[in-house]
């Protein structure tokens, strides 16, 4: 023991090692897991790239353990493994640093939303360097003073600095968790940084007791093998809980590696148990008419479904989707401010922010209107979109709508829900010969029609549920 526990290669080093390559090809498979057998569609919208960093923090993490402590036998002969390169940036700013920063941005922005009610003043990608400025400027300091011997060790001083910066880091997340405890989270989001706290504060503990023992008792060889096991199985346990326990929402799937509902929610609305509306009555169903206001027309479900089916197939349906997502916040009460910031949030952050996955084309004063809202709750926060939105849908939409297959097959359907032939009388007024709109999806003369059996087979399902 005498030998490797200077220059490395003991027994337990070995096993160390093994048990952090396996925790890291773990979170590798478990973190692609939904996109390669759940066919999870990646997410553009929303901080799910702070779940990719934890990742790459995660790695590097590990990684800069192995090489800057003495685990496996080997000399530096090159600049790339330098201590300061490892046992300075990789596991600090770039590791461990990095790891909790994501941790505390998920935290900041859960406060801003839910406490203060609007968007954070400040955007993740920015936030995230400054809550690492700590990090960086010790490891700066570091690079100046030279203070690591050749095994990469600092003196006691400097380890005291390097403690009270991990706990700096803790505390934060620590005072940000009791910010928010009072608010009744609809997705374990309070939980998961609760669980976050707690492993991390207990994991960091053991880590830290390993590290102060590995950097000051130098001497000690038998000390020296036995921390330096406990500093990687420690790090392999923190890597993979704080993947495994993260602050997700019920559609964004990839940022949780278990099932914690058995009930999959296809839509936000659903996940927030938002009622259905279902049907409008009778009369509304008899109502239907190309005089009618567009406004007042995407009222009836029914109608909603069959123009946005339309919509799509001109690969323009962002408009009434959002106003679709619209619709359903407007059935949240006032006085609901979680469920409203939830719904809102997801509205914005899918259909508003610049890059989003079905971003509407409004005016840059009404985006910037909604993003710079005080008030996520307020019952006219997308009001002023959706009417551009619809002024837009009739000049683009509207009049090739009602000469469309789709309108053939909304007939139709409003034929079955009535039940009287001559309620189509109504109806009349322009020519409604079936014929291909001159908006198309596609250059295919049978686009329409193939979209038609889809719609069909959809409209089906919906009668089941609503029945």
């Amino acid at each position: 023991m005498g030998s490797c526990a200077v220059e490395g290669g003991c027994p337990s080093d070995y096993i160390a090692v093994t048990i952090s390559a396996v925790s890291v090809i773990l979170l590798l498979i478990r973190s692609a897991f939904p996109f390669l057998f759940h066919k999870v569609p990646p997410t553009k919208g929303g901080d799910i790239w702070l779940v990719w960093i934890q990742i790459f923090a995660s790695v590097n993490l590990i990684l800069a353990m192995v090489i800057a402590i003495d685990f496996l036998k080997f000399e530096r002969r090159h600049w790339w493994q330098s201590c300061y390169m490892w046992a300075g940036w990789f596991e600090g700013p770039l590791g461990f640093g990095l790891l909790m920063s994501c941790r505390i941005v998920q935290a900041f922005k859960l406060y801003y939303l839910f406490v203060r009610r609007h968007l954070p003043p400040i955007r993740s990608y920015i936030f995230l360097p400054l809550v690492l400025l700590p990090w960086m400027g010790m490891v700066t300091f570091l690079h100046l003073k030279k203070p690591l011997n050749s095994r990469c060790h600092l003196q006691t001083r400097w380890v005291t600095a390097i403690v009270i910066l991990h706990a700096l880091y803790i505390a934060a997340m620590i005072g940000i968790t009791r910010a928010i405890q009072h608010i009744e989270f609809r997705f374990h989001e309070f939980k998961d940084l609760l669980k976050g706290i707690i492993v991390s504060t207990v994991v960091v503990g053991v880590w830290i007791s390993s590290y102060v023992l590995n950097q000051v008792h130098d001497d000690i060889k038998w000390l020296q093998v036995i921390s330096r096991f406990m500093l990687l199985l420690s790090a392999s346990i923190l890597i993979l809980s704080f993947y495994s326990i993260s602050i997700s929402q019920p559609l964004l799937s990839q940022m949780s590696l278990r099932k914690r509902d058995p009930q999959r929610f296809e839509t936000m609305g659903r996940a927030l148990g938002i009622p259905d509306s279902g049907l409008l009555s009778q009369r509304g169903l008899l109502d239907v008419s190309p005089d009618e206001p567009l406004d007042k027309l995407l009222q009836n479900k029914i109608f909603r479904q069959s123009f946005m089916a339309f919509a799509d197939s001109c690969l323009a349906g962002e408009s009434v989707h959002f106003y679709d997502e619209v619709n359903e916040l407007n059935k949240i009460p006032v006085d609901d401010h979680v469920r409203r910031v939830y719904m809102a949030r997801y509205i914005i952050d899918k259909y508003i922010v610049e890059g989003a996955a079905m971003e509407v084309n409004i005016s840059h004063r009404r985006r910037q209107e909604i993003l710079a809202t005080p008030d996520l709750t307020h019952p006219d926060l997308f009001k002023n979109a959706v009417h551009e939105l619809i002024q837009l849908m009739k000049t683009n939409l509207g009049r090739d709508y009602w000469s469309s297959m789709f309108f053939v097959k909304f007939k139709e359907e409003l034929s079955k829900q009535s039940g009287y032939q001559d309620s189509m009388e109504r109806l009349v007024g322009l020519d409604y010969s079936p014929r291909l709109s001159a908006v198309r999806g596609a250059d295919d003369p049978f686009h329409q029609e193939h979209l038609m059996k889809s719609a069909s087979r959809r409209s089906d399902i919906h009668e089941t549920d609503a029945q």
